[in-house]
């Protein structure tokens, strides 16, 4: 395994750090916020074949992510969605330390710009505590995934959880490590 940091983590270190300690007073370097891990989550919902369902969207994340996703198992059963108890409806990775950045990395600045009429993402996503979830539609913005090989599209989430205690500072600690939001007129912000 290699020692050097992943580009967008060195950044964090160099550029982040220092420009969050500035803008927020911090007292001691450990109370600046960092990005602690990242979890893709995606659900078939009513597919007919959910078994397959389920095994394309392990592969296609497993793909994306670089690491095996683990099946997430419905909770109770529904009988109008003819699903049981304990069958996989959906699959989830959680991603930490170097595999985390280095997806951040090929996320914010290869696969946001190939989203159709990408105008920036909302900067109102937050969950109070400085988490940060995005919607994904389609699984083909990421160019690990090939074009001619996909069976269905596959939306998935993506929340990316900090250490930030307020919305603002993790809204901040994004916008540092290149996270493109948008501006309330819709352009896109710096």
């Amino acid at each position: 395994m290699s020692t050097t940091l992943p580009t967008l983590q060195k950044e964090y270190r160099e550029r982040v750090i220092p420009a969050l300690k500035e803008k927020f007073n911090y007292a001691n370097v450990n109370q600046i916020p960092v990005i602690e891990k990242v979890v893709i989550n995606s659900c078939v919902g009513k597919e007919a074949d959910r078994k397959a369902a389920v095994e394309d969207v392990i592969a296609e994340i497993a793909k994306i992510t670089g690491q095996q996703p683990v099946p997430t198992r419905a909770k109770k059963s529904v009988s109008n969605f003819r699903l049981r108890e304990g069958d996989a409806i959906g699959a989830k990775v959680t991603l930490r330390g170097r595999t985390m950045w280095e997806f951040l990395e090929r996320f914010i600045r290869t696969a946001m710009p190939r989203i159709r009429d990408f105008r920036g993402v909302s900067p109102k996503s937050f969950d109070g505590r400085g988490n940060y979830g995005i919607g994904i539609n389609d699984q083909s913005i990421f160019p690990e995934i090939e074009l001619d090989k996909i069976k269905r599209q596959i939306g998935f989430d993506i929340i990316i959880t900090t250490s930030a205690k307020t919305d603002d500072e993790a809204r901040e600690l994004l916008r540092l490590v290149g996270v493109p939001f948008r501006k309330s007129g819709g352009e896109q912000a710096a």
